[in-house]
């Protein structure tokens, strides 16, 4: 079920913030499939540091979640990011304009 307060949290991580940007990047690679850091980190071309500061950003908020240790974890998209994925992609399409 959608959460009333997403939007709100939403557009903080994604618009309120200045780096928001590649949190959407990232988001949306995950969506296409599961991925470690060193995978994103190649795949936006992006730093290795800075991909780590995002996805605990991310973590912290509920809008990913992890399986594995150290070097072996891959990261998802959380089951509330699943169920507030229209909400995501509407504040996405207008971030993105």
């Amino acid at each position: 079920m959608p959460d009333p307060n997403a939007r709100r949290l939403l557009w903080f991580l994604f618009a309120g913030s200045k780096g928001g940007g590649n949190r959407i990047r990232i988001v949306n690679m995950l969506t296409e499939q599961p991925r470690n850091i060193n995978q994103l980190s190649k795949s936006l071309n992006l730093d290795y540091k800075a991909i780590q500061h995002h996805m605990s950003v991310l973590e912290k908020n509920n809008l990913v979640t992890k399986m594995g240790e150290k070097y072996g974890v891959t990261y998802f998209i959380s089951n509330y990011l699943e169920a507030n994925m229209d909400m995501y992609n509407e504040v996405k399409s207008k971030i993105l304009r």
